[in-house]
């Protein structure tokens, strides 16, 4: 993997984790009340808008298409923290403890990353945004369908792996986003 890549990737999430700590200082750790299955549906609304958005070429709400890439990161960060936590642990999580569960997950999510993006040469680099929101929303299809089999697969990978995936086509994206914006 390119230097560049884990560069812009940290930029990528600092800019996500900086909005999550934002949001945690305003609601505290009111997403705690979400069942994973509800985040999972946050996520898709998000993807959705970006679909319609990228298909209408124009939108009406004047939040643009990087923001619900940076939400997606974050909820789909908060779905990977409500599947790893114990069914008895407190809803009230501190900023403390939010931001260690955040950075836990986004080190786990970049090693599968840079693991991923050697074996596959960086071709995320080629792929058009649109590509990953399609990506994204398939995933999240997936996980719907697991979370309707009550998390049980036969011989897919789980929740919390297309969860990962998630996170790293969102960041392509706003790496590509921003990308863009330079040139």
């Amino acid at each position: 993997m390119s230097s560049l890549t884990s560069i812009q990737y940290d930029e990528a999430v600092a800019r996500c984790k900086d909005i999550y700590l934002k949001k945690m200082k305003d609601y505290g750790s009111a997403w705690r009340i979400l069942r994973p299955s509800s985040l999972t549906d946050q996520i898709f609304i998000k993807a959705q808008r970006i679909r319609s958005i990228e298909e209408k070429g124009h939108q009406k709400v004047m939040e643009g298409v990087e923001s619900e890439f940076v939400g997606i990161v974050n909820y789909a960060v908060m779905g990977l923290i409500q599947i790893g936590l114990h069914s008895d642990a407190p809803l009230e999580l501190s900023p403390e403890e939010a931001l260690k569960y955040y950075e836990l997950h986004v080190a786990k999510v970049k090693a599968l990353m840079m693991d991923k993006n050697h074996d596959y040469g960086e071709a995320w680099r080629d792929m058009r945004v649109s590509s990953m929101t399609d990506l994204i929303l398939m995933k999240l299809l997936r996980i719907k369908q697991i979370e309707d089999n009550s998390g049980t697969t036969l011989i897919s990978e789980g929740v919390d792996a297309n969860y990962a995936d998630i996170i790293n086509y969102a960041i392509f994206a706003l790496i590509k986003l921003k990308e863009q914006q330079t040139v």
